[in-house]
């Protein structure tokens, strides 16, 4: 009886091992069977090869990563770099970029002032580039009109928000443009716009720092006042009157600089600023008391066109695409700033006048009035730190770009009518 127990005992010891070797038998003989073995391994090697050869999209230039991995493991994240391929990063610090197939989302950037003259033409062109866009305009000077041929797109938004009051957005970038530029109208309300400068740029920057957003701040030429130095380089700390009429523009972009360098500072927000001079285009206001617009109006509608002063006060006139061009070059970039963006092409208001006369009407007249108070005399940007550090210049010219504001011009004029 003790044999027969040992016997099986020892039978049931090797029954497992039985069924194994059973297993890989009938397996071995299945791969075997119609080559199936060949498919398996054929199978294998082509999809080692595609990932051997076509490890990953081409990465374009970038200035930083944003993380767009909420849904992944904590061990592994997805980053994205700003306008540039996708990579994988690892809990031990390695990064690989995504295969192909793997589609990396486009940005999220809101835009504020973004149904404005030169905000529309940001927009046109991020929506371009494959970016989602998000517009926050209060109409005060921005028109619906602007931004309407974008109204049936999926990757674009339009808010009616007055930026003085805090916005809750999710965001990888803020282009704060929102402000009224033109004295005609930042003088009709000089409160509402010193207001619009520092309490719409505190909440814009403090949404930046809230969800990690790149910040990048419009200011203006008029921060150099009338300067006593020329051309104006961005060392250059300006010649303002604090306390005259144009002092809610001009000092309330003072000041929006100085929030945003704090910002960056002590609270480490990733910031841009750039400095814009007179900008003209299509999409202008027809009546904003900015002297391209002025002239083309009057011109078009056989008025005489309004000289204030002796006309001798010279500005630089860039064409609105390649301030667009320098905006987002600014962006993208790794410099702070600020940086000069505008045409060093300089002209007296005699001599615009005259190129106006030549591309509208060449026997409309010119008129005299008196000239408005803390004019600037002189107006003209050193550009070379935006060509050393951004690569970036203008390239149209005014003759070049003029006529293009003149045929809208005269359609929106003609339509009025």
């Amino acid at each position: 009886m003790k044999q027969l127990h040992r016997q099986s005992s020892m039978s049931k010891q090797h029954r497992p091992h039985h069924h194994r070797a059973s297993l890989s038998r009938t397996l071995a003989s299945y791969l075997l069977r119609e080559q199936r073995l060949l498919f398996v391994l054929l199978g294998f090697l082509l999809a080692s090869s595609f990932f051997l050869f076509y490890p990953s999209f081409t990465p374009r230039p970038a200035s930083g990563s944003y993380s767009a991995a909420t849904n992944i493991a904590a061990a592994v994240s997805l980053k994205i770099p700003r306008g540039g391929a996708s990579s994988v990063s690892t809990a031990g610090g390695g990064a690989r970029r995504l295969p192909v197939g793997v589609r990396k989302p486009s940005l999220r950037v809101v835009v504020t002032g973004g149904a404005g003259f030169v905000g529309s033409h940001l927009v046109d062109k991020l929506l371009a580039r494959g970016d989602s866009v998000i517009v926050v305009d209060n109409f005060f000077t921005g028109r619906k009109d602007n931004v309407a041929h974008h109204l049936g797109n999926p990757r674009f938004e339009l808010i009616r928000h007055d930026v003085v009051e805090p916005i809750l957005l999710e965001v990888d970038q803020i282009y704060h443009l929102a402000c009224p530029a033109s004295p005609v109208h930042y003088k009709f309300n000089p409160i509402k716009t010193i207001k619009t400068n520092v309490m719409g740029t505190l909440n814009m920057l403090g949404l930046a720092k809230r969800v990690g957003a790149r910040f990048l701040l419009t200011s203006t030429s008029e921060v150099y006042g009338d300067p006593l130095e020329h051309p104006q380089k961005e060392s250059y700390w300006g010649h303002v009157n604090p306390i005259g009429v144009r002092s809610c523009y001009d000092e309330g972009k003072r000041t929006a600089e100085t929030l945003t360098m704090d910002y960056h500072r002590g609270a480490g927000v990733e910031v841009r600023i750039a400095r814009i001079f007179n900008t003209y285009g299509p999409r202008m206001c027809l009546d904003d008391g900015r002297v391209v617009s002025n002239f083309v109006a009057q011109a078009l509608r056989k008025h005489p066109m309004t000289v204030y002063g002796d006309g001798k006060q010279t500005r630089s006139f860039q064409y609105v695409s390649d301030l667009v061009d320098g905006l987002v070059t600014l962006m993208e970039n790794n410099h702070i700033g600020p940086f000069n963006l505008g045409n060093p092409g300089e002209f007296t208001m005699l001599e615009l006048a005259q190129v106006v006369k030549e591309t509208i009407d060449p026997g409309a007249s010119v008129e005299f009035k008196p000239n408005t108070a803390d004019d600037p005399h002189m107006r003209k940007p050193d550009i070379s730190k935006a060509k050393s550090l951004l690569n970036w210049e203008p390239k149209i010219s005014l003759k070049q770009g003029l006529p293009r504001m003149v045929s809208d011009f005269q359609k929106r004029i003609m339509d009025k009518k």
